[in-house]
């Protein structure tokens, strides 16, 4: 269900039809026993019940793989879900994210499912639904996870994850926060300033002016160039102030500067 449809059984892959194939994702990402009219008209909204419902039948006819389905007999009218035993990606998603407060930071080959969508290819507005209420959940346990590494000083993985959660949702200012921190208890401040630039730059081509960001509490704004053409264009954050660094404030151009080494044009040694 994450990234792609796959339907495995004994490490074989199960072609199925394309109705088929939308019945068992729908079950998959609805675990609960699902009734058939209802079921019927999420599959195929706007077709009148009973026609939905023989496609529903039709479908379910297709589905020739044992044990996959709960429902003993799939021509009676009982609600249907998958087998208890069927394995679903989803489903242990949701397993990890549930435990991740309760455990110690895992290893990045655990959260593998947590960087991919539902079905991002499928376009049904029932498995858009469910592809959006996924994609908050694991672009928060994403930030958190983040958080616990770089606060266990695992500040390599902490970038990946933070670096993953961005790209899942690059105008997400938290995914920026988590990644720019993790980058910050490194000590990579090069590192932190690029990753500010380009939210900065993603914003800023989004929206078309100077934008605020609650990201300026971990690295304030420098001032901006001069107008040109009725915009003020912020400099890169080569410019930024941050504790332990000398300022060179007699600098022509900016007021504060970060100084990684040698002397900056234009200042007194």
């Amino acid at each position: 269900m994450l990234g792609s449809f796959t339907l495995t059984s004994d490490g074989t892959t199960v072609p199925l039809t394309v109705d088929a194939r939308r019945v068992v994702a729908y079950l998959a990402v609805h675990p609960r026993p699902q009734p058939r009219l209802a079921l019927a008209a999420d599959l195929w909204p706007g077709v009148p019940a009973d026609a939905a419902q023989r496609l529903l039948d039709e479908a379910l006819v297709a589905i020739d793989v044992p044990g996959l389905l709960a429902a003993a007999d799939t021509a009676d009218g009982a609600p249907l879900a998958l087998a208890a035993d069927v394995e679903v990606d989803l489903a242990e998603a949701m397993t990890l994210v549930r435990g991740l407060p309760e455990r110690p930071a895992p290893d990045l080959a655990e959260i593998e499912p947590l960087c991919a969508d539902i079905l991002p290819s499928w376009t049904s507005s029932w498995i858009a639904v469910e592809r959006e209420r996924f994609r908050q959940i694991r672009l928060h346990a994403l930030e958190e996870l983040s958080l616990q590494l770089t606060a266990a000083g695992r500040h390599d993985d902490a970038i990946e994850v933070g670096q993953a959660a961005v790209r899942a949702a690059p105008s997400r200012e938290s995914a920026r926060r988590v990644l720019i921190e993790a980058h910050l208890a490194q000590g990579n401040i090069a590192a932190a300033v690029a990753a500010y630039d380009e939210y900065q730059e993603l914003l800023r081509s989004s929206i078309g002016g100077p934008v605020a960001s609650a990201l300026d509490s971990i690295l304030p704004p420098s001032p901006a160039w001069p107008v040109v053409r009725g915009f003020r264009r912020p400099v890169q954050r080569s410019a930024v102030a941050l504790p332990g660094l000398r300022s060179i404030r007699n600098a022509p151009t900016f007021s504060r500067r970060l100084v990684t080494g040698g002397s900056v044009p234009g200042t007194a040694r």
